[in-house]
């Protein structure tokens, strides 16, 4: 990649001509604006497409002035190392894992060994006699489960049903793991089994046993899932949620060409580097929690509730955690279980899952079985989509992949229908743009369908039909880095064993805002931004001081940035994409608020003066106060909620042995949009580590749960396969600066855009390669050998 210089250099060339300055308000236009409110200039568009312009927003008075392009600041896009990095890579960062306190406690689970049970005694006088306990705690509810909505339909009992194996039942707090461990064993637990199913076809047979005897439902979490209770449920089927646009029969009468399918996807499970757990210390005045999570607001506001405390009486802290894909938001049972403990022993209790109860219970993408059916003219227009799906989230809900289909495309005619189908395993959870990858894999294979039906370039039905400004641009910019036109060519063109082939995928995700910041400005000249946020790995931290750098006109290393406490201002959930969309415009608002009041406090001993040719640490010095300092919140988004998405295209080189069924992923190009880039450095890397978790989801990851016990038979870091080193290919990444005009910053998210195209765009490359279509999760060589196989005796793959 060039420099950043030089890649300044050149978007200043694109930009063919100085979009028109802000002009004063004259008393008329101030007169017609909403009290509190300015209209402010905002650039918009996509520089290298077309001259940058400016559309006129409202926006609240005390918002700092529109930001220029990138390419005329000094931090804000440029490739910023992270402020952490040091710490991490030696070590010295503390993560919640890494918490001990005087005193301080071990917690053990035990778990259930069978799927579907009602228990009738729970025996924890043992266990309480072992010498090293100092608290046992029964579990009274499985926060992770959907509900029975009429309670009268469940046989009443003081202890939970238990739905799935790995479920806690009961847990310790003892001196010492291993006093813990020891004293797990001891307790005694009766059980009346129940029938279970585990597989979604079967548990959609009219008489596959009932996970639950009435209708469930599942509430939405901050990390996504559950949904309506207002859903049809018959037996073990929920739903369908349905979505209608136009006539889906008139739009197949009308088309020339249609394709459809049937695609399945599989469970895959979150394997964070560091496991679900949390120190909690339960003391009268303050319950203080170090918990490895999304969202340090989300667990103070579930504690605060279940123990009815005031949420100024709950602490959560996360300076730095292990990693999480969209399973760490809420307390859970670990939080809530570590807090009984706690409060039972009078001590710090430390409760986190091993690699094997992480997962079991720690979170999965759910499974999918997809019926896709589309049809467009001759001419490449989309006249229809028909998009089914049954998924399974285990004992919860919210396994639907009919977002892509939704977003993607324009096309009048569509109908959706979604079945979440209950089964006796662990509940699924948000899971890195959760039904958007299973989605793709399904209706981006379809679409190269037709494109091949139509004698088409998968490239040209996508510029037919897809109206964004953004993916249109990063189609082209990755068909020219790719070398798509060269490389594109027949199905299956390799002589031998050995075949290469490309595929293209596109990816569509949202913009979902909310946040707050504090920012201070001491007398010595230091600044501090304060945010309960938490940095989950994307280095959240450094585009903090960025944006306060950039602002205050000092360097990022001398910003001091402190998060994951939920003292300060409260911070937005770490998933979503929305990190930086929400906290970046909350900062700059801070950080230009201190700065009005410095110069405010400072403007008399400057005696004439100007501000301008004085440096921070010099206004500073001057204060009459030890420090200036401002809170403020991110604004509603400028303009109207419309076409609020965000996406990428990626491009993929697969090698494909077909004597033993080996897939190879070559090279990837991924070209992604995020609004205005802050750190192109972790941009990258954030880009990076999406198209990896992609192509472990497509070749390798898969769940496998014993048939006889519903015991997950991988849950480790061997037989679970994810992928290493030896598999990483090659990647290019290229972010396009996509001016939207909706923030004081303009940023975007991109955690998970880069992840939602990868098993799409390996299957269709995998057809070209082979001219087999692959419409099941993961690509395994066996998988790759059977429908081989069938090619070679003559049947449809």
């Amino acid at each position: 990649m060039p420099p950043a210089n030089q890649q300044q250099q050149k978007k200043k060339q694109q930009i063919k001509e100085e979009p028109r300055a802000v002009t004063e308000k004259t008393q008329d236009q101030a007169a017609r604006e909403k009290p509190g409110t300015r209209k402010e200039s905002v650039y918009f568009g996509i520089p290298g497409t077309e001259p940058l312009t400016r559309i006129e927003r409202t926006v609240p008075a005390d918002e700092p002035p529109a930001l220029p392009p990138n390419d005329q600041l000094k931090y804000i896009g440029n490739r910023v190392p992270r402020q952490d990095g040091r710490f991490k890579t030696t070590g010295a960062a503390k993560y919640p894992s890494d918490t001990h306190l005087p005193n301080m406690l071990y917690g053990k689970f035990l778990s259930s060994t069978v799927p579907h049970a009602r228990v009738s005694s729970v025996d924890t006088s043992s266990a309480e006699r072992h010498p090293g306990v100092k608290a046992v705690h029964v579990i009274e509810n499985d926060l992770l489960s959907a509900q029975v909505l009429d309670k009268t339909k469940e046989v009443q009992s003081k202890y939970p049903v238990i739905r799935y194996s790995g479920q806690p039942i009961a847990a310790v707090a003892a001196t010492s793991p291993q006093a813990a461990q020891e004293a797990v064993s001891l307790i005694k637990v009766q059980y009346e089994e129940l029938p279970f199913v585990l597989g979604a076809d079967e548990a959609r047979r009219p008489d596959a046993p009932k996970v639950f005897p009435a209708p469930a439902a599942q509430a939405e979490t901050a990390g996504g899932g559950g949904g309506s209770e207002k859903v049809p449920q018959s037996g073990n089927v929920r739903g369908p949620e349905r979505k209608d646009a136009g006539d889906v029969a008139k739009g197949f009468a009308a088309s020339d060409a249609m394709v459809e399918g049937e695609f399945r996807t599989q469970v895959q499970t979150h394997s964070a580097l560091e496991p679900h757990g949390v120190v909690a210390d339960w003391k009268p005045d303050m319950l203080t929690v170090s918990a490895s999570t999304q969202s340090t607001m989300s667990v103070r506001d579930e504690l605060a509730t279940i123990f009815k405390l005031p949420k100024s009486k709950v602490r959560v802290l996360t300076e730095y955690m292990g990693g999480g894909f969209g399973a760490k938001f809420g307390a859970g049972n670990v939080g809530v279980v570590a807090v009984h403990l706690s409060k039972k022993a009078g001590a710090p209790v430390k409760l986190f899952s091993d690699r094997k109860e992480e997962h079991w219970t720690g979170g999965n993408r759910p499974d999918s079985q997809q019926h896709v059916k589309i049809g467009a003219t001759r001419d490449g227009k989309l006249q229809a989509i028909q998009f089914t799906s049954y998924g399974t989230a285990g004992v919860g809900t919210g396994a639907g992949t009919a977002g892509p289909a939704h977003a993607m495309y324009k096309c009048d005619n569509l109908k959706t229908e979604e079945y979440d189908v209950f089964t006796n395993a662990s509940p699924g959870t948000a899971f890195r743009a959760p039904g958007h990858p299973p989605g793709c894999f399904a209706l981006e294979q379809a679409m190269d369908q037709l494109a091949e039906k139509l004698g088409m370039d998968p490239l040209v039905i996508r510029d037919l039909n897809d109206e964004s400004p953004a993916r249109r641009e990063e189609r082209r910019i990755g068909a020219e880095k790719f070398g798509w036109k060269q490389k594109f060519r027949r199905p299956n063109s390799d002589p031998g064993p050995i075949k290469r082939g490309v595929g293209v995928a596109q990816s569509v995700w949202y913009r979902i805002v909310d946040s707050g910041v504090e920012v201070r400005i001491n007398r010595d000249g230091s600044v501090e931004a304060l945010s309960a946020v938490q940095d989950i790995g994307g280095g959240i931290k450094t585009v903090i001081a960025q944006v306060v750098a950039e602002e205050l006109g000092i360097q990022p290393r001398d910003v001091q940035v402190t998060i994951g406490d939920t003292v300060s201002p409260p911070g937005p959930p770490s998933g979503g994409s929305m990190t930086t969309t929400s906290i970046t415009p909350a900062v700059r608002n801070a950080a230009y608020k201190a700065k009005q009041q410095l110069l405010a406090h400072v403007k008399a001993p400057l005696r004439g003066a100007d501000p301008v040719s004085l440096s921070l640490k010099q206004l500073a010095a001057r204060l009459p106060i030890e420090m200036v300092s401002a809170t403020a919140q991110r604004s509603p988004e400028y303009g109207k909620r419309e076409g609020m998405f965000l996406g990428g295209v990626q491009f993929v080189e697969v090698r494909v042995d077909t004597e033993t069924g080996i897939v190879k992923v070559e090279h990837v190009v991924a070209v992604h949009d995020c609004g205005r880039p802050m750190n192109m450095l972790q941009l990258e890397s954030q880009v990076n580590g999406g198209v990896l978790q992609g192509i472990s989801y497509a070749l390798y990851e898969n769940r496998r749960l014993d048939r006889n016990t519903g015991i997950m038979v991988n849950p480790n870091l061997e037989q679970y396969k994810i992928l290493g080193a030896k598999e990483t290919p090659t990647i290019e990444v290229h972010i396009i600066e996509h001016y939207l005009a909706r923030s004081s910053t303009d940023a975007g998210g991109i955690g998970e855009p880069a992840t939602i195209p990868t098993a799409a765009a390996i299957a269709n490359a995998f057809y070209n390669a082979t001219g087999v279509r692959v419409r099941e999760l993961p690509i395994t060589p066996a998988r790759v050998l059977a429908a081989l196989g069938n090619l070679r005796q003559g049947a449809t793959a």
